[in-house]
């Protein structure tokens, strides 16, 4: 069951907020739009989505005093999930227009995907394969196409532990990430049609779980 489970959705002003909040009610959630901090403490989960540059989306963050925030809730065991932009934020540093600091809730760096000559960014489906089980991939086809718009990527090792789900586009690159109650995909899921809502769908459950073990 996911009833009860309340999600928040971090409004920092970037990324498509709107429409990953009516993803995340069809998944199963009660789903807080907003970037209030006693708000955000309140929730079963945290996601942060994003479209636009790293560096502006870190300094909007840091501006609200989401930073902090976000990765007090993580250190607290909270489920979070980042999508596309807000999946890069996870990480420790980004060389998107420069370097810059990310939240550092997982190890490595957002770095320019090899394209080997293709179209940059990439812009379309693109298949998903699952590299090792995950709690986002349960019930999911292996692979599971997901729509993709990003030139930047994880530079993580692809047999790494965090490296969930692996793509390629002219390279290999991990589209979806995770260790701990900590997870994010590279693709946008509230664009990938029914494998992205049962993707949101996993991830209701997990905060259902977490839910569950602390009552």
């Amino acid at each position: 069951m996911t009833a009860g489970v309340t999600l928040g959705l971090v409004d920092y002003g970037m990324g498509n907020r709107r429409s990953m909040e009516k993803s995340l009610e069809r998944a199963g959630a009660t789903v807080v739009l907003t970037g209030d901090h006693a708000a955000l403490r309140a929730a079963d989960g945290l996601v942060v989505p994003g479209v636009g540059a790293f560096g502006r989306a870190m300094a909007s963050l840091d501006e609200s005093g989401l930073t902090a925030l976000i990765r007090e809730r993580a250190a607290e065991g909270v489920p979070v999930l980042g999508a596309c932009l807000g999946m890069q934020l996870l990480f420790e540093k980004s060389y998107e227009f420069g370097e810059h600091e990310g939240l550092g809730l997982l190890p490595g760096e957002i770095v320019p995907l090899d394209t080997r000559g293709q179209k940059v960014p990439q812009i379309g489906w693109n298949n998903v394969r699952w590299s090792r089980p995950s709690p986002l991939s349960e019930g999911l086809p292996d692979p599971a196409p997901f729509y993709h718009v990003h030139s930047f990527v994880p530079g993580i090792d692809l047999d790494s532990e965090i490296a969930l789900g692996i793509s390629d586009y002219g390279s290999e690159f991990a589209s979806v990430v995770g260790r701990g109650n900590v997870f994010g995909t590279q693709f946008h899921p509230e664009k990938s049609s029914r494998d992205g809502i049962a993707l949101l769908a996993n991830f209701v459950r997990v905060c259902t779980s977490v839910e569950a073990t602390a009552a």
